[in-house]
């Protein structure tokens, strides 16, 4: 697939750096300099856009503002754009607001924005899920790697092997267990998502909870011993009954919530009877390319177009231009 890296949080080409993440002397010197995002809750901080408005850039911040000055020790390194200056993110989750905004908390969006005090007025967290389609390319990059990795810490904070607590190194790419030497590394859980066709017809499904009127691709972790072809194949199979013959890789896009790496594949379906699981799936149905382009155009009665931002989204624009090879 040709255009397959301008999925959101890719193409960002930004430089990680790794050879970095063991050099204090060298890290020290980036974070003199450096860029700072303060992630809170895995929100990351934003410059706030018009009311009504989704943000549409990340509010970077000096190592010396009074929030990060300090924190250079619990700060995980992200890289830097080309010959950019370094770009670092700390978490500070433990802050509770004052006056807290409800009124958009749960559902299927979180709209709500939370501001800090000390940091700029016209700044604040958003949910990277709302947001993440209104940044550019290396600014989602950033913010989805430091979702991911903040993650990972916050749910891997003791060690596997002995139950020890363990303490973040490499700046912030690795744990080490003080007690039995264990280190351990990020996670990235695999996911299949399949754009399974049928002629011109593609199959879609919904989950439980969703929005009225909500369908997207089917999806599902690969398992232990598993190929994605497998997985693909398994997978439809299960939610839904339909056996897929041929499998072909399209694109990938890391998916932060909690740490995932989405593997878009196209598969071609063997037939077109539905036999839906309901312990996988609410409801699963076939809709043409005309019926989609209804959809994508906003006018469909009982179809919702699928989130901007997110693989499926991708995966069935690009479908729709003809554009996956």
């Amino acid at each position: 697939m040709k255009n397959a890296e301008q999925v959101t949080f890719g193409g960002g080409n930004i430089d990680r750096a790794a050879q970095l993440r063991d050099d204090p002397q060298a890290l020290a010197e980036q974070w003199q300099t450096a860029q700072v995002l303060v992630m809170w809750r895995g929100k990351p901080l934003c410059q706030l856009a018009a009311a009504g408005d989704v943000p549409g850039a990340l509010a970077w911040l000096p190592a010396t503002h009074p929030v990060v000055k300090g924190q250079e020790t619990e700060a995980v390194f992200l890289g830097r754009c080309a010959k950019d200056v370094g770009r670092f993110a700390i978490d500070i989750s433990t802050w509770e607001p004052e006056a807290q905004d409800t009124d958009s908390v749960g559902g299927f969006v979180d709209l709500s924005e939370q501001r800090h005090p000390e940091l700029p007025q016209d700044s604040g967290f958003a949910e990277l899920r709302r947001i993440m389609a209104h940044l550019n390319r290396a600014e989602a990059e950033f913010a989805a790697t430091a979702r991911a990795i903040f993650g990972w810490h916050e749910t891997h904070r003791f060690c596997a092997r002995c139950g020890e607590k363990s303490n973040m190194a490499q700046a912030g790419w690795q744990r080490i267990c003080p007690s039995c030497g264990g280190a351990h590394f990020p996670r990235t859980d695999p996911v299949v998502i399949m754009l399974i066709t049928h002629g011109e017809s593609v199959l879609v499904g919904r989950s439980p909870g969703w929005p009225e009127g909500m369908y997207s691709l089917l999806a599902g972790f690969v398992e232990p011993g598993e190929t994605l072809e497998a997985a693909v194949r398994r997978e439809v199979e299960e939610e839904t009954g339909v056996k897929v013959g041929a499998v072909s890789y399209l694109s990938s896009q890391p998916w932060p919530f909690p740490m995932s790496l989405m593997f878009g594949c196209a598969g071609e379906a063997l037939g077109r009877d539905i036999k839906i699981d309901p312990n996988e799936i609410e409801d699963a149905l076939w809709v043409s390319r005309q019926d989609m382009m209804t959809v994508f155009a906003g006018d469909h009665p009982t179809i919702r177009q699928p989130r901007k931002g997110a693989i499926a989204h991708f995966l069935l624009q690009n479908w729709l231009a003809d554009t996956l090879d």
